[in-house]
């Protein structure tokens, strides 16, 4: 791969608004020439006032002429060209006064302009920071380190832990563990046997693995998707000025008006004079400060826009697409259940698996060790841990080899892990099984959860004008249809390649202006192909932030509804401010016309016209209601308070589960103390916890959602869940006066808990999706 070529090439693609700007010296010497010309007059030198206003006016010309000379090589004529016009006009009939107040807002409104694309920078350069420069080959006297260049197809490569895997091919002898999510952007990592293809660019996780080359680092997949970028990048066009666009028919009108007013007067003054007040300041002020203060307002929410272009664009845009991991998801997987084996506790299963865990780097195991920690469960210093790359770890813990990892054949293992095997399928989670002593003692499900924020976020996209939302994901089928089914999304591809991803963007963009989403480094060239591109900044890549129009900065995919929304007003503003000053403008053009206004009195008019319009698109600071509620302090420091104590109650739901599960063995002891503890959990801790949030939490938020009736919804849930609760006590309590369960009880008592737990895992995603995810 030829890095200097893409790096020269990157630069060709770099915004002009990264050479040292003109606008800010400008500024300073129309200002300067204004201001000692008006001395200059009140002291009667009026000679030196013209002097100097004339000078003021020359200085604008030079730089304006450039300006418009660029926007006639990209193939319109800008906004710019009017100016030029009035300023060469008020110098060819002497009214220095009136060229040097153009300069001065011509000046004003680009210096405005070179702020709000300030930020513009498609800089892809840390996809070249990923890629590998050189690669281990084994030869028969050993190994020796070679230019990535010099690697031809069927050498044999050497892999070492944490290094990038340098061209595509495929594993020999031992099985590689690989992170995949510089490509994917799926957080997991998965294990390639020997014989299985391996592409360049993903991350050795495991040990040491040979590698026989399949491709040239040119033909590799890491150089295709740098190769993409530069695509996507090159295509991207100039942001054409909302102001630009406006002069399209604002131009040809006012030179028509002035040729008129000279033709049927014969006096080139009062052309002038209609050129003058045709100046649109309007154009050149109110649109660019629109613009920059809707970029102030998106910053101070943690959205940094790169330029005012994007933002413009944004506030267009009706198509969505999304990547899943790390966007719709939270990019890192969570304990989702957990199943013991007949004679054992979900958590003390939770406990020894994470025992033999807490010292692995594993993502599955910090996931196990976070779960474990957060329930407050006490774990074992374990002995002797070893870890096999791909199968998992190996300890003593307590006196017994305890082992948490893949299983083994599935010929071996119990009737119960049966039902485990189908319910990871049908959730589309990993599953890590716990063996002690070498008997099966129990499983844990993981799976990479939704985040709480994501279909609220959509709920606000939708309501602030896109209309299509689509998911674009490198992971399976099965779990991305779960997530597009819970979202509501108009479409979901899966198992998409990074090319096919930049085809999809493409494909969307023919038909409405359209914003992608992403994270990852394979997200890059699809951000890059897009009208806008939105990195997760926050968590995700570099490359993805640098190929991306917008980053949030936050780990929080509802700023981007905030964005829309700021960007959605703020263009809404620009264009009330530009088209409102327009039409003074025209007015004050037939007055000039007419006669009625000389150049200066047209020049301090049109002054006037552009302090009414800053003012309006000033607006464009304030806050406003964007669809998220403005919650108190106390409301926010509630919310976090029961946001926390959801994570401590996990462990009750699985526990209501087992309950249920144990009935189906039979009315035996161990189904009776299943449910009691079950019943602890559910008194000593649920019960309390929902009462809280029905007096303290719910009545806090009623003022911010509009009322009781907002949690209406969420109350009756509190009352079901107390009332199966009433009625599993009411059953433990004929049990124990009886000595046991009756057979007559089972089914009622089963169909409670089971009861209990889809209500509480509905109502916790409720809660968490409508009001935990309000909090920042």
């Amino acid at each position: 791969m030829n890095t200097s070529l893409f790096t020269a090439r990157l630069r060709r693609l770099a915004p002009a608004g990264l050479a040292p700007r003109v606008e800010p010296a400008l500024l300073l010497v129309t200002a300067a020439a204004v201001a000692a010309g008006g001395v200059a007059r009140l002291v009667g030198a009026d000679g030196l006032a013209d002097f100097l206003w004339g000078l003021g006016t020359v200085s604008a010309v030079v730089p304006a002429m450039g300006w418009v000379l660029a926007a006639l090589r990209h193939g319109y004529a800008g906004v710019d060209l009017i100016a030029v016009l009035a300023l060469g006009g008020t110098l060819a009939v002497g009214e220095y006064l009136a060229g040097a107040l153009i300069g001065l807002m011509l000046a004003s409104g680009r210096t405005l302009e070179a702020t709000a694309r300030r930020r513009a920078a498609r800089d892809l350069r840390s996809l070249l920071e990923h890629a590998p420069s050189s690669a281990r080959r084994r030869t028969d006297t050993g190994v020796r380190t070679v230019p990535l260049d010099e690697v031809v197809v069927d050498d044999l490569l050497v892999v070492c832990p944490g290094e990038v895997v340098p061209v595509d091919g495929t594993v020999e002898n031992s099985a590689a563990v690989l992170d995949e999510s510089v490509l994917t952007g799926e957080p997991l990592h998965v294990t390639r046997a020997p014989g299985e293809a391996v592409r360049s660019g993903v991350v050795n996780a495991g040990g040491a693995f040979d590698l026989r080359a399949g491709a040239t680092a040119r033909d590799s997949t890491y150089a295709g998707i740098v190769r993409l970028a530069q695509q996507a990048g090159a295509e991207s066009a100039p942001v054409v000025r909302l102001a630009d666009r406006y002069a399209a028919w604002f131009l040809p009108l006012s030179l028509t008006v002035a040729g008129l007013a000279w033709l049927v007067s014969g006096s080139a003054v009062r052309a002038v004079a209609v050129v003058v007040v045709a100046t649109p300041c309007p154009l050149l002020l109110a649109a660019p400060v629109a613009i920059v203060s809707g970029l102030s307002r998106a910053c101070r929410l943690g959205v940094v826009v790169r330029d005012g272009g994007a933002l413009e664009n944004l506030g267009r845009a009706r198509t969505l697409l999304l990547d899943k991991t790390g966007t719709l998801t939270r990019g890192r997987p969570r304990v989702l259940d957990v199943t013991a084996a007949p004679g054992r506790t979900p958590a003390e299963v939770l406990r020894l698996a994470a025992s033999v865990d807490q010292y692995s780097p594993h993502v599955l195991a910090r996931a196990i060790v976070e779960a474990a920690r957060a329930r407050d469960l006490e774990l074992s210093a374990p002995a002797g841990v070893t870890e096999e790359p791909g199968r998992g770890a190996t300890g003593a813990v307590e006196g017994h080899r305890v082992a948490i990892g893949r299983a083994g054949s599935a010929d071996t293992r119990p009737s119960w892990a049966g039902a485990v095997d189908n319910r990871a399928l049908l959730e589309g989670a990993a599953v890590a099984w716990l063996t002690v002593d070498g008997e099966p003692a129990g499983a844990v499900l993981l799976r990479d959860p939704l985040r709480h924020d994501a279909p609220r976020t959509l709920r606000y996209l939708r309501t602030a004008g896109i209309e299509r939302v689509v998911m674009l994901t490198g992971d399976r089928i099965a779990p991305a249809r779960e997530v597009g089914a819970l979202l509501g999304l108009d479409d979901v591809r899966a198992g998409l390649a990074p090319a096919d991803k930049v085809t999809a963007v493409r494909a969307e963009r023919d038909h409405a202006v359209t914003v992608m989403v992403g994270d990852g480094v394979n997200d890059a060239p699809a951000l890059a192909a897009a009208d806008v591109g939105v990195a997760m900044g926050a968590r995700g890549s570099t490359a993805s932030s640098e190929a991306a129009d917008i980053v949030l900065t936050t780990d929080r995919v509802d700023r981007l509804a905030d964005a829309v929304f700021i960007a959605v007003r703020a263009r809404r503003i620009a264009v009330q401010s530009a088209l409102g000053g327009m039409l003074l403008s025209l007015a004050a053009m037939a007055a000039a016309a007419a006669g009625l206004l000389p150049p200066v009195a047209g020049a301090v008019l049109q002054e006037g016209i552009d302090v009414a319009v800053i003012l309006n698109a000033l607006r464009a600071l304030r806050a406003d209601r964007t669809g998220r509620p403005t919650l108190t302090p106390d409301a926010e420091a509630l919310i976090h308070r029961f946001a926390a104590e959801h994570d401590d109650l996990q462990d009750v739901l699985p526990a209501v589960r087992d309950a249920a599960d144990r009935l189906s063995e039979g009315p035996g002891p161990r189904a009776l103390a299943a449910v009691d503890e079950a019943h602890r959990l559910l008194t000593e801790r649920l019960l309390p916890h929902e009462y809280a949030e029905e007096h303290r939490l719910y009545p806090a938020l009623a003022s911010a959602l509009g009322g009781p009736e907002a949690t209406a919804t969420m109350s009756r849930a509190h009352a079901e869940i107390e009332r199966l609760s009433r009625r599993v006590a009411t059953h433990l309590s004929l049990a124990h006066t009886a000595g046991g369960l009756a057979p007559g009880q089972l089914d009622d008592l089963r169909a409670c808990l089971y009861g209990l737990s889809t209500v509480l895992r509905l109502h916790f995603a409720q809660e968490e999706e409508s009001y935990f995810s309000l909090a920042p």
